[in-house]
């Protein structure tokens, strides 16, 4: 089993670097064709690909370092390495669709003729190539998170390149013009929302915000409810990494054994794990408390 697991563990990282070299080309390939025939919309999807490659990237290098362990200078690892990337990647595309949603308003007005050729041949480049990385990790999608949010990437950007062989083919005609730049805003629309949408969650997890599926409220209510006697309190759930949740808590007990109460602990812990997708838990057993009984502790 362990060597399967290796096998297939070792399939994904070699799907996820072919695919990034992939897209890689498709991007270098749409600036350039997009610059030379004058489309708006291959530059759009060539900034929707930089975002795949973003992606991809991330997911690789995010499974690369999951596997170093920590030490005692980074306890949790390097897991926040894929967060700061991710962030920096996003605000990076935001500022450089902007400026294509700009361009495309001004060739509303102003419109420039498209070399229509140039762009189909590109276009059906960018979409092919989107397809087979969509094939390479199809049978990956499940695997984590981050994996699963590259394959959506690809899988996006792939109905963004088929709208835009779709422009190539009436490039030439009349309003070929103004086709073109209101497709580059419907693809610079996709990536806008992707980007700002990775924004946000790595703002939330570098702030240590707790998880957006998990209320802790309803999380303080429903471990008391099963564990009758107990008061959870003092509660801080978050995410090291995308995924990746950690708590810590004060669980007010009766006076009772120390080997009961760890394996009340336990069971606690077990609940985390099976209810709420939460692995690494730390609990802190009190018996006199600490003074309160809310969720939410005065500070650390």
């Amino acid at each position: 089993m362990a060597h399967v697991h290796e096998e297939v563990d070792g399939s994904l990282d070699k799907n996820l670097l072919i695919s990034i070299v992939l897209n890689g080309v498709i991007v270098i390939a749409e600036i350039a064709g997009g610059l030379v025939s004058g489309s708006l919309s291959l530059l759009s999807d060539a900034m929707h690909n930089l975002s795949d490659v973003a992606a991809l990237s991330i997911a690789l290098f995010a499974r690369r370092l999951g596997k170093k362990a920590p030490t005692v200078s980074y306890t949790y690892g390097m897991k926040r390495a894929e967060i700061i990337a991710a962030m920096i990647n996003a605000v990076i595309l935001l500022v450089v669709i902007s400026l294509i949603v700009r361009e495309a308003v001004a060739r509303f007005f102003h419109p420039e003729a498209i070399h229509g050729g140039l762009m189909l041949i590109v276009a059906l480049i960018g979409l092919f190539a989107n397809l087979f990385s969509v094939f390479l990790l199809k049978h990956h999608a499940h695997d984590d998170l981050n994996t699963r949010s590259a394959f959506l990437h690809l899988a996006q950007d792939t109905a963004s390149s088929v709208v835009v062989v779709g422009v190539a083919l009436f490039a030439t005609r009349r309003y070929g013009a103004i086709l073109d730049a209101s497709a580059s805003i419907l693809v610079a629309l996709g990536v806008l929302f992707s980007g700002w949408r990775i924004l946000k969650e790595t703002f939330r997890i570098l702030m240590e915000a707790a998880p957006a599926d998990v209320d802790v409220e309803a999380l303080k209510s429903e471990l008391e409810a099963r564990f009758p006697g107990i008061v959870v309190h003092h509660i801080h759930v978050w995410l090291v990494g995308s995924g990746q949740k950690a708590c810590t808590a004060h669980i007010l007990m009766r006076d009772v054994p120390l080997s009961e109460s760890e394996a009340l602990l336990r069971e606690i812990e077990a609940v985390l794990s099976s209810r709420w997708g939460i692995d690494h838990v730390t609990l802190q057993p009190e018996v006199a408390g600490c003074g309160s009984s809310a969720a939410l502790g005065a500070g650390f």
